[in-house]
């Protein structure tokens, strides 16, 4: 897969992570551990994004080592989400995904530089 399909699907899946989160939120329970959710190396971008099929010299680039840090804290504060919904700390879960929490900012950063990187890529 294309660097840019990679960078297209990431988005998309990490999208999707609000609508996991909220389940969560509302139901108590996710469907994955809270390590593997903290682990950036778990989701299909994260492996990609720490495998063998980006380049050395690519890893070298600013746009990759912004979106690999911006990567591993949204997935600190997706854990951090999780682990607040299943313990039934609603409310602060609820904080963190509002507009300014702290999931929030962490998913827009994230999007934002994948996007720089989108169209940087060939």
């Amino acid at each position: 897969m294309s660097t840019k399909e990679e960078i297209k699907n990431a988005v998309a899946a990490h999208g999707r992570w609000k609508t996991k989160l909220k389940n969560a939120i509302d139901t108590g329970k996710i469907d994955a551990g809270i390590p593997i959710i903290k682990a950036d190396n778990q989701c299909a971008f994260g492996k990609w994004l720490h495998g063998p099929s980006i380049t050395e010299r690519q890893k070298q680039a600013d746009h990759y080592r912004e979106v690999k840090k911006l990567h591993a804290a949204f997935h600190e504060k997706a854990a951090k989400v999780a682990q607040l919904a299943v313990s039934g700390n609603k409310t602060a879960a609820v904080r963190m995904m509002e507009v300014n929490g702290e999931f929030s900012v962490a998913s827009a950063d994230l999007t934002t530089a994948m996007l720089t990187w989108l169209k940087k890529a060939t």
